[in-house]
């Protein structure tokens, strides 16, 4: 299954459900619009498991439980402004748990087993940055890059200032992106990303496939999750 912002372009809907089964994330009263239907506000995959805000509405919760896809409740409910926007907004790899780890819910802090916890101060760590196969990592927040490049670990800045976000003067990358097998999903087209270029040839060393959704500026639609893309990847 794959869930995804309610509001992204109607041609990005068409094409994801190509992919598979697809649950449409709108939520009312919990936090600002601008932010209200974006999965990394709500969700944390880690080490298999799928962590969702406990304040998560209840359909959804029901739309989960349909599907057979197992999930556990995490501590604090998502708020209406920051920071208690951005206790599930955490980066996890196969061996990195990536936030500011002051905000960092219980429930993900109890899952991350033996990996590696790096510390920043972005506490919208998800949205800021894309996490890639072989430890590699695009993000559009200089500290970021300044904390991960200190780790050893290969990492690409861009400017996020053409990536649409209504609402604010721009959207982040990571924000813009989900993973399929192999395929790096994006909402949108790098033809209209002044960092386009250099990110394409980012993406290759990776070996990614690129998938993009609409023809169109990049939306920062608060990621794409694969649910299965977090029970193998993580």
């Amino acid at each position: 299954m794959i869930i995804v912002n309610n509001r992204i372009p109607e041609q990005a809907k068409d094409k994801l459900k190509g992919f598979g089964e697809v649950l449409f994330l709108e939520t009312k009263g919990i936090t600002y619009q601008a932010i209200s239907g974006h999965p990394d506000i709500f969700f944390c995959g880690i080490n298999g498991k799928l962590i969702v805000a406990p304040n998560l509405p209840t359909k959804l919760k029901e739309g989960l439980n349909n599907n057979s896809i197992p999930f556990v409740e995490g501590k604090k409910p998502v708020g209406a402004k920051y920071p208690g926007t951005a206790f599930y907004n955490a980066v996890v790899t196969e061996n990195y748990l990536i936030h500011n780890l002051k905000y960092t819910d219980t429930a993900i802090m109890e899952s991350s087993g033996n990996l590696k916890k790096i510390n920043v101060s972005q506490a919208y760590t998800r949205c800021n940055l894309l996490p890639l196969p072989g430890d590699r990592f695009i993000t559009s927040d200089r500290g970021i890059e300044k904390t991960l490049m200190k780790e050893g670990l290969e990492t690409l800045f861009v400017s996020p200032k053409d990536i649409l976000l209504p609402g604010f003067e721009h959207g982040f990358l990571g924000g813009a992106c989900g993973f399929f097998e192999n395929k790096l999903l994006l909402l949108g087209s790098l033809d209209y990303f002044k960092d386009g270029e250099k990110t394409r040839q980012f993406l290759a060393k990776a070996k990614m496939e690129i998938i993009e959704l609409y023809l169109g500026p990049l939306v920062d639609g608060g990621s794409i999750l694969n649910i299965a893309h977090h029970r193998s990847y993580l």
